[in-house]
């Protein structure tokens, strides 16, 4: 019996293999250009531009920066690529993704161990810097729910924990040109891999 395809050609040129990927078919400049054109909250959000999974991780990685200050930067990077496998295979609310069952989970852990070892970091995170990281993309939601997707506080609470006041101030919720966040993530990117040496 033919195989299927299961592999998605890259504006890299690049072939990822979706069900088994290896770290030297992905690169930065795919994954932002993906995460960027990938909107948060199915599109449901307030204002001209979706607000796109690229800027949800730029957000977190800000977070994750004040949940643990002084954190190295290989921690801040896994903290920028903390939903990468997005960029290959959507972003779906937590709901959809436990009903589609633990298929999607081992897509997500094969990208994810793809992902991060292209990069440096461990297959898997030690368990305090993912935890920490999950505390961050919490504080995330609540904040988009919020302000742009149209929760009353109340509800968003409920759903995601509500954040510490000190912890939220002067944080924005940016809507800007895909081209714009995806250059952001590439260069934070580029920051953090050079402060990893």
């Amino acid at each position: 019996m033919k195989q299927t395809r299961a592999w998605q050609r890259m504006l890299s040129g690049r072939r990822l293999d979706l069900l088994d990927p290896t770290p030297l078919d992905i690169e930065i400049e795919d994954i932002a250009r993906g995460l960027a054109f990938v909107a948060r909250w199915n599109g449901q959000t307030q204002g001209d531009y979706a607000y796109s999974v690229a800027e949800h991780s730029l957000l977190v990685t800000e977070i994750y920066e004040r949940l643990a200050p002084g954190a190295p930067p290989r921690w801040r990077l896994a903290a920028l690529l903390h939903d990468a496998p997005e960029y290959v295979i959507g972003d779906m609310i937590s709901p959809v993704k436990a009903a589609i069952g633990p298929q999607y989970g081992t897509l997500d852990e094969r990208l994810t161990a793809a992902i991060h070892l292209r990069f440096g970091l461990p297959a898997a995170l030690p368990a305090p810097v993912k935890k920490k990281i999950k505390a961050a993309d919490k504080v995330s939601a609540w904040l988009e729910a919020t302000r742009i997707a149209g929760f009353a506080e109340r509800e968003a609470t409920r759903f995601f924990g509500r954040p510490d006041e000190a912890l939220i101030d002067g944080l924005e919720i940016r809507l800007r040109p895909p081209g714009e966040v995806r250059q952001e993530m590439e260069q934070r990117c580029a920051r953090l891999m050079a402060e990893m040496g």
